[in-house]
């Protein structure tokens, strides 16, 4: 990614672009053929020699293009005929934007066989699902991880829509009105670099594409923080159902020997602040003065490189925190039996309507047993056996099976199958 964002790579798409240009005049008879030929052959570029020129210039576009016809002569003077400078800056862009997708899409693919896999691993797991960091009721921890896959799924299908919107190239001349450059030219060399040729553009391409990609890769960023969120939560000591890998020789703390912190987890949540306040950024340069001003540039310099090599490094990241995740199944059943069988709470509320119970009475009959076994800290069904109203329709057996966890297990293969990952 960081190749991709280099300046090198960014001036070797500026020759190309001006290159595919001049042969774009020559194929409709602009411009002499062999003069193209000699442009493709000899061009070239040394990225320290236009660092030299640009000091003098103050314009990298120019210093760029004199540095260019040194190195190939007379027919130099067909280089950048009808372009300005944003024609390279725009089309450069789309290729880096459209070639980042690619190595975001590869990067989701790994994550989501490292999720699958530990899915796998644990789609029978029971653990607790909560609500308001509150115990809820049972699912599986590979439930969970179905969930996550899900969400980058859908990262996946984003991706792709904005991958279709930002590979767009322009060549339209100093306001868009191919006044010097025929539109067939921005065909021709938009078509050989894998985009579409904008349907209109004025000097630049319109910003609400490039926030759009900086808030798609945001929304990327936000769904690494959710996760990272939620296994730093499962590490608290309290908690401890999973726990980010601790290599040997690792210290957690400077002054506390004992300490193994989910650092990596924190890295993450961290930089997705990041990713998020460069699209905010993005969405600033949206608004520019008429055909345009350059108050974007300086912005997107910055956001666009950052932005895109934070996002590949935090899902590598992710997917190494994934695959090294230490999962604790007993600490997970040790929660589970926290609230001494409360998370059957709902089981029992529906048996009771089932027997012809108004839901009102039913549910304040299971509160009422609820609380006594938040205050006694006895079994549930032994708090639900002093209801008589509950008793009137229910044996103790019959409780005893309603408040089994299994029941909330029954679904878990058809729904991870739902999402992509098959047991």
């Amino acid at each position: 990614m960081r190749a991709l964002w280099s300046d090198q790579r960014k001036l070797e798409l500026w020759l190309e672009i001006e290159i595919l240009a001049c042969e774009g005049m020559a194929e409709i008879g602009i411009i002499p053929r062999e003069d193209a030929e000699i442009i493709r052959q000899k061009g070239a570029f040394s990225q320290e020699a236009i660092a030299e020129i640009e000091k003098r210039t103050n314009h990298d576009v120019i210093a760029f293009l004199e540095n260019v016809a040194s190195y190939v002569g007379e027919p130099a003077r067909w280089i950048h005929r009808g372009l300005t400078s944003s024609d390279l800056l725009d089309t450069t862009l789309a290729v880096q934007m459209k070639e980042s997708i690619d190595l975001f899409l590869r990067d989701i693919e790994l994550l989501q066989e490292a999720i699958a896999k530990r899915a796998k691993e644990h789609a029978f797991t029971p653990t607790m699902g909560r609500s308001h960091g509150i115990h809820a009721e049972p699912i599986t921890f590979g439930l969970k991880l179905g969930v996550m896959y899900d969400e980058f799924s859908r990262a996946k299908e984003r991706l792709l829509e904005m991958r279709e919107r930002v590979s767009i190239g322009m060549l339209s001349g100093a306001v868009g009105t191919h006044a010097h450059l025929d539109p067939r030219i921005e065909a021709y060399v938009c078509q050989r670099l894998g985009l579409k040729p904008a349907a209109l553009s004025t000097q630049i391409l319109q910003r609400d594409r490039h926030a759009e990609f900086m808030t798609t890769v945001a929304l990327v960023g936000c769904s690494i923080d959710r996760w990272a969120t939620e296994f730093r939560h499962l590490q608290r000591t309290e908690v401890l159902e999973v726990e980010e890998y601790f290599s040997e020789g690792q210290k957690g703390s400077s002054a506390m020997p004992h300490k193994r912190n989910p650092i990596t987890g924190e890295r993450l949540c961290g930089l997705a602040r990041i990713l998020r306040g460069n699209a905010m950024a993005a969405m600033e340069n949206v608004a520019l003065w008429h055909e345009r001003d350059i108050s974007h540039s300086s912005v997107e310099r910055i956001i666009m490189p950052d932005s895109s090599s934070l996002l590949d490094y935090m899902l590598h990241l992710l997917t190494t925190l994934v695959a090294g995740l230490q999962i604790y199944p007993e600490n997970m059943a040790r929660n589970i039996n926290l609230t001494h069988g409360l998370y059957g709470s709902q089981s029992v509320l529906l048996a009771l309507t089932d027997r012809g119970m108004a839901r009102q009475t039913a549910y304040e009959a299971v509160q009422r047993a609820a609380m006594r076994t938040w205050r006694e800290r006895s079994a549930f069904s032994s708090s639900l056996c002093e209801e008589p109203e509950v008793t009137a329709l229910l044996l103790k057996d019959e409780i005893e099976e309603i408040c089994s966890p299994q029941k909330h297990f029954a679904h878990v293969a058809e729904k991870l199958r739902g999402v992509g990952i098959d047991l």
